[in-house]
């Protein structure tokens, strides 16, 4: 029971006896002849004492329920962690669950591939599975393209339409840099470097709305519920490199899901950002949630010439575990969100 329910019950029951207590208290002729209080008068305000007491003391000591306390599960790899491990390791988890048959029930999965795989062949390596969502990023060389999440239910329908979604939002954010640049009218050289840096992100933007327009190949994993035998069967076939099964995952809230990227081979290593090539406003663009706005797609544009970057490692971890996607510009939108860690 909790603080309110005992004071509603205090309520009820006490305030009628003492009300009818003090309303004799206050006649002049009962106060005389009432030299000492009644007894149930007294045991009714030790007892209203009390449960106020117990109640007050319920509400300060109560366990905080809710996000605050719940456990939040991190599926797939942690900088400095081996990839050949963490394959193993999946291996011998699943190995584990396809021994106890159906009493492992229909966990969740993190399966990540070999390859950057376009949405047409999803179908066919991921099923017999239920797909929840998929993790994509444009593979464009030398560059750190921002990583997204695309919730799914029907494959390859719904990646294809988050991926239209996606090119539009890329759209705008190449406007934005371009508006960005026309403000900058000096020939300070500091104004020339900013508008540098926002013609490459713009130039960048445009790209990864391009390949996003075209159905790129920009899939490389997919989280997934299934049967352990279901997930078995995926995990043999082609361009999949772990099913890494999650059975403790009850919420996909309450989970972080982290995959390698296919040219991840070795030890999970942080990315090496030139900071003298970045802004002084720049900010790393963080693993976020995709959701695809109800929009009509707008006209195909066409995609400006690519600008040279210094060579770095695109969308590789964070210190934190975290895929992060570092541009060589400011973005000219307010910081997607993050994904939750423990």
């Amino acid at each position: 029971m909790g603080a309110g329910d005992v004071l509603r019950e205090l309520d009820r029951r006490l305030l009628p006896r003492l009300a009818d207590g003090l309303d004799r208290l206050a006649r002049g002729a009962a106060v005389r002849r009432l030299r000492r209080p009644r007894p149930l008068i007294v045991a009714a305000l030790a007892s209203a004492s009390a449960l106020a007491a117990a109640a007050v003391w319920t509400a300060a000591h109560r366990p905080e329920e809710g996000p605050a306390t719940a456990t939040v599960v991190r599926v797939g790899v942690v900088d400095g962690q081996s990839i050949p491990g963490y394959v193993a390791s999946s291996r011998s988890e699943l190995d584990r669950l396809v021994a106890h048959g159906r009493a492992a029930g229909r966990p969740y999965a993190l399966v990540t591939f070999t390859a950057y795989l376009s949405p047409d062949r999803l179908a066919p390596t991921l099923a017999g599975v239920d797909v929840v969502q998929v993790h994509a990023r444009v593979p464009l060389p030398d560059q750190q393209t921002g990583i997204v999440r695309i919730p799914v239910t029907k494959v390859p329908a719904d990646v294809v339409a988050g991926m239209a979604a996606l090119a539009e939002q890329k759209d705008q954010e190449a406007a934005n840099y371009g508006s960005l640049s026309a403000k900058l009218t000096g020939d300070g050289a500091q104004e020339r470097r900013l508008r540098t840096v926002y013609s490459r992100g713009a130039r960048l933007a445009a790209a990864e709305a391009a390949a996003y327009r075209s159905g790129c190949s920009c899939v490389y994993a997919a989280v997934v519920r299934g049967a352990p035998d279901a997930l078995d069967q995926v995990a043999h076939r082609p361009q999949v490199r772990a099913v890494d099964p999650a059975p403790e995952v009850r919420r996909l809230d309450q989970a972080v899901f982290l995959p390698p990227l296919p040219e991840q081979t070795g030890v999970v290593r942080p990315p090496a950002v030139q900071p003298s090539k970045l802004s002084p406003h720049a900010k790393p663009r963080r693993d976020r949630v995709f959701r695809p706005a109800r929009r009509s797609s707008p006209p195909a544009t066409s995609l400006p010439p690519a600008a040279a970057t210094s060579p770095t490692a695109a969308g590789t971890p964070s210190a934190t575990g975290e895929p992060t996607a570092s541009s060589a510009a400011p973005p000219p939108s307010p910081a997607p969100s993050t994904s939750r860690s423990e």
